[in-house]
């Protein structure tokens, strides 16, 4: 199903309400002046409040998307789109892209 683009300027959380950003961004291609991210680039969250054991299993610390774009690359690796799914370490939760650009959108 189409969507739009992840980009670094993007608005992504983990569930617990910690901001989350790329830690690789894709310069390669650019929406609303600002790099994309791919499918291979790992993710940092920070102030994420799920407590630590014994309380919880958290917090999050940093995250992986498993579903892309299935027809859009840059430099060989699947793009993101709002709509792909994910999940942080260690919890096991996911993130939650919130806002983001939509004028390019993706397939």
């Amino acid at each position: 199903m189409p969507g739009p683009l992840l980009h670094v300027g993007a608005t992504v959380m983990c569930s617990h309400g910690g901001q989350a950003q790329p830690t690789a961004p894709n310069p390669r291609v650019m929406v609303s002046g600002q790099p994309t991210v791919t499918m291979s680039a790992p993710w940092v969250v920070a102030g994420c409040a799920m407590p630590p054991p014994p309380s919880g299993n958290g917090p999050c610390v940093t995250a992986q998307f498993v579903t892309c774009a299935t027809r859009v690359t840059s430099n060989g690796q699947p793009m993101l789109l709002l709509d792909s799914q994910s999940m942080c370490a260690p919890t096991a939760t996911p993130l939650l892209p919130v806002a983001c650009q939509t004028r390019a959108v993706a397939t």
